[in-house]
C-alpha cells in the first residue's frame, strides 16, 4: 500500500511491504538508538541486546496473529509498523528511524496500516510527553481514552502514559 504523507515537509512516497531478512539490520539500528529509546520511553530487552532482538523478530514474524510491515520512504527502509494482540485488544505499534522524524512518514505509514486492518477498536499507548507520537496517532483517528502509568525502561522509572483508541 502506498500513500503520501499529509504534511508539506517532504513529498516522499510512503509504502508498506512484508518484512524481509534484509530489513532487520536497519530495524536494529533504529531500535538500539539511545535518543529514540528515550523518546519512546517504553522499551524491551530486544532494544538493547542483539540476541534478544533476533529472537523477538523470529517469534513475531512467525506469528500469524501479528500483522507487521516494513515502512519504506521512496523505497528506503525507514521503520516498521505492526498490529498485534487478541482480537478484542488489538494494539498498534510503530518505529520510524530518528533520521526520518518530522516528515509525515509515521502518519502515512500508520494510516496505511490501519487501512489494512478491519478490526476495531485498535489501541495504542504513548509516553505522555511524546507529543510527536500522540500527534501521529490523533492524525490517524485515534482519540485519547485514558491516562496511566507504565515502566519506561529507557528512562529507568515510572512514566505517565496516554492510552488511545481508534473505533
Amino acid at each position: 500500500m502506498k500513500s503520501r504523507p499529509d504534511t508539506g515537509a517532504t513529498a516522499q512516497m510512503i509504502s508498506l511491504r512484508e518484512v524481509r531478512d534484509s530489513d532487520l539490520p536497519t530495524f536494529w539500528e533504529h531500535l538500539s538508538d539511545p535518543a529514540a529509546q528515550h523518546v519512546a520511553a517504553v522499551t524491551r530487552q530486544y532494544h538493547y541486546d542483539r540476541g534478544h532482538f533476533d529472537s523477538h523478530w523470529a517469534r513475531i514474524r512467525s506469528n500469524p496473529d501479528v500483522l507487521i510491515r516494513t515502512v519504506l520512504a521512496d523505497d528506503e527502509v525507514v521503520g516498521h509498523a505492526a498490529v498485534y494482540g487478541p482480537p478484542d485488544e488489538r494494539e498498534v505499534t510503530y518505529w520510524i528511524g530518528r533520521a526520518h522524524w518530522g516528515r509525515g512518514i509515521a502518519t502515512a505509514a500508520l494510516t496505511a496500516l490501519v487501512d489494512l486492518v478491519g478490526t476495531r477498536p485498535l489501541h495504542a499507548h504513548a509516553a505522555a510527553d511524546n507529543g510527536g507520537s500522540i500527534r501521529v496517532l490523533e492524525k490517524c483517528g485515534f482519540v485519547i481514552t485514558g491516562h496511566g502509568k507504565g515502566f519506561g525502561q529507557a528512562r529507568d522509572g515510572e512514566i505517565d502514559e496516554v492510552l488511545l483508541t481508534l473505533n
